[in-house]
């Protein structure tokens, strides 16, 4: 087909996706910012982002739209990491895709790399530029030759976009703090403490103890600013269309350097609206739906990935109708907190009731699930249920945090806690997979029979969280056991956020020992790719399987069942430190064990210590 033929056939893609999703747009536009000038701009920027696509990157959209369940598959296995702490720099990170590739990673979550203030950064969520990479780390060339060369190995690219407010350092915030009325109606400017008052009654804070209160006081702008995270990071005003449509003109852009997955920070938080809680707002539904409708006319094979830390059933909102999505995927945070709570009681009842949960929701609903990421573990479990059992919200929030910083009898975890409230007793974790499940204990202590338990129970770990409904995301540096680093507390920009004890670089020098059997490194990461290889090669481990929960008798033993096309896997998970038995009887079959390739039948099963099985039904 000749060049100009080309052109035509794009063209003619492009408007077929335009006209398809127009009038809706226009409606949730119009009705959000009745502003029809604004929307005429928008979509011109639209058709000029398009024009400016790689050639590449219009062929992979084209793909995936004809599948659009492409990221369902039961390969789909991610990682995220720091550049800096990875590699050192963005051509650093592509010199090691054949590293991840030997982690059979196949999406790759590059934390927050765009333009930041050092001292001031928030782990760089505190963007002073949209449009271009901290000096450090390299440049958006060096961005989009890594994504190319990332798609040519199958790999996907995950960035975060944050948008709910930028750093006090953006052009805009210069601009505004310099009385531009212009750039101040980009953000909430209030010239006394009258209105801020009225929202501090309704609006909770995030930070209570590092960052108190919802608004920072400018002293040389004479001015109120609404900051709901950190004082240098001000909140935007989306009731302003101009803030809208330059921060999808921002979205398309890095959309146009090869991103794949795009990570919506802090979602319910992006619309404020006085006398509420500045949550969860329908506006937010609106602007996140027009997202999608934008990311479906330009770039369509990008997915969102919604920020979004709540309970299950109250995420699934940000996942919009089969008829009207909004986010593709969002994250299992709950999931994940109740996942360690398990680990600290031994009793599998609440962990299991909230798999159910997510399990009874629709398959069209992808989560992201996880182990550690690079913030801190906030204990937001379900305490209605636990109080039915006489455990207090404040008294178990103090047990999880002793238990993790091993104060207490029969713990081997470690860590720190973070943003600690000493009036409400109220406090994050900080720590490692790794030294959370014993590995650094049992390291300092010299003790190999405590280590080799300690490794059993991160894979098992990992083995459950492969099992659950959507796709795994390992955390950098877990595929090797990599413990706490407490080197962070020599950084002046870094000493007062513990979170920084869990971000520590990446040991080359260990992970070159990953076929040392004697080795830490050598016995993880085999067992993890064993794993990894298993879940890619069982296709019962797809994202729409059906999934449940199975009764074991037993408090510390979880079972979860796995069921597509005529194959059925079920797996058993021991969170004990002791041999305990798993009181079910699945039929008088014969199973075969993926992990071992032992044959056993699932009664009455007999589970070591921090073990796990992966049973298969024979054909």
């Amino acid at each position: 087909m000749k060049t100009g033929s080309k052109s035509k056939a794009k063209g003619e893609i492009y408007e077929a996706r335009f006209s398809r999703h127009f009038e809706e747009l226009k409606w949730l536009y119009t009705e959000l910012y009745d502003n029809s000038s604004m929307f005429a701009e928008l979509c011109d920027q639209m058709r000029r982002y398009y024009a400016e696509r790689g050639e590449a990157l219009k062929e992979s959209d084209e793909k995936r739209e004809q599948h659009p369940d492409w990221y369902k598959r039961n390969d789909m296995l991610g990682m995220m990491l720091y550049i800096d702490n990875f590699a050192g720099t963005i051509r650093g990170v592509e010199k090691k895709l054949d590293y991840l590739e030997a982690c059979n990673v196949n999406y790759v979550h590059l934390m927050p790399f765009l333009d930041t203030v050092e001292g001031r950064s928030d782990g760089g969520y505190a963007v002073a530029d949209f449009r271009k990479v901290q000096e450090k780390l390299g440049t958006m060339e060096d961005l989009a030759h890594l994504t190319a060369s990332c798609h040519k190995r199958g790999i996907n690219i995950c960035m975060d976009f944050v948008m709910n407010h930028t750093s006090e350092d953006h052009e805009w915030a210069k601009r505004a703090r310099q009385g531009d009325g212009e750039y101040m109606s980009r953000y909430f400017f209030f010239d006394n403490y009258e209105i801020p008052a009225m929202y501090e009654k309704t609006v909770p804070q995030v930070f209570p103890t590092t960052a108190p209160g919802n608004f920072t006081w400018l002293p040389d702008a004479g001015h109120f600013v609404m900051t709901s995270f950190y004082p240098y990071q001000w909140d935007l005003n989306y009731k302003n269309p101009r803030v809208f449509n330059e921060m999808m003109y921002n979205f398309l852009y890095l959309a146009n350097q090869g991103i794949d997955i795009i990570r919506i920070d802090a979602v319910p938080y992006i619309w404020k609206e006085l006398n509420t809680q500045c949550r969860n707002l329908p506006q937010v539904h609106t602007i996140v739906r027009m997202m999608r409708m934008i990311c479906e006319i330009v770039c369509p094979g990008v997915l969102l990935l919604g920020e979004v830390v709540m309970e299950p059933e109250k995420v699934v909102p940000y996942f919009g109708t089969v008829e009207k999505p909004e986010c593709h995927m969002l994250y299992n945070v709950t999931t994940m907190a109740t996942t360690w709570h398990t680990v600290a009681t031994r009793d599998v009842s609440l962990l299991k009731k909230q798999l159910d949960i997510v399990n009874g929701l629709p398959k069209e609903y992808v989560f992201l699930n996880y182990l550690r990421c690079h913030d801190d573990i906030g204990w937001g479990l379900d305490y209605g249920t636990l109080m039915q059992e006489g455990i207090g919200e404040r008294s178990h929030k103090k047990y999880l945090n002793d238990f993790f910083q091993g104060f207490t009898e029969g713990s081997v975890s470690r860590g720190e806690l973070y943003n600690a409230d000493p009036v409400t007793g109220d406090a994050r974790f900080c720590g490692t997979t790794a030294s959370m499940c014993g590995i650094e204990k049992a390291g300092f202590e010299g003790d190999p029979e405590a280590m080799e338990k300690a490794i059993r129970f991160d894979v098992t770990l990992h083995a459950y969280m492969f099992m659950q409904s959507g796709i795994p995301v390992l955390y950098s540096g877990d595929e090797i056991g990599q413990v706490n680093d407490y080197t962070y507390k020599e950084d002046p920009n870094k000493a007062a956020d513990s979170r920084y004890l869990h971000r520590g670089p990446m040991r080359w020098e260990l992970a070159a020992q990953i076929k040392d059997p004697d080795t830490v490194e050598g016995k993880l990461f085999p067992r993890l790719k064993r794993l990894e290889e298993i879940r890619k090669r069982e296709k019962a481990f797809v994202c729409d399987a059906d999934t449940w929960t199975i009764e074991t008798w037993e408090a510390s033993v979880l079972c979860i069942g796995r069921h597509y096309e005529g194959e059925t896997i079920i797996g058993l998970f021991n969170f004990s430190e002791f041999d305990k038995t798993a009181w079910i009887d699945e039929g008088g079959e014969e199973y075969e064990e993926l992990f071992t390739g032992a044959h056993m039948q699932p009664r009455g099963v007999n589970i070591p210590a921090y073990g796990f099985y992966y049973l298969k039904k024979k054909s």
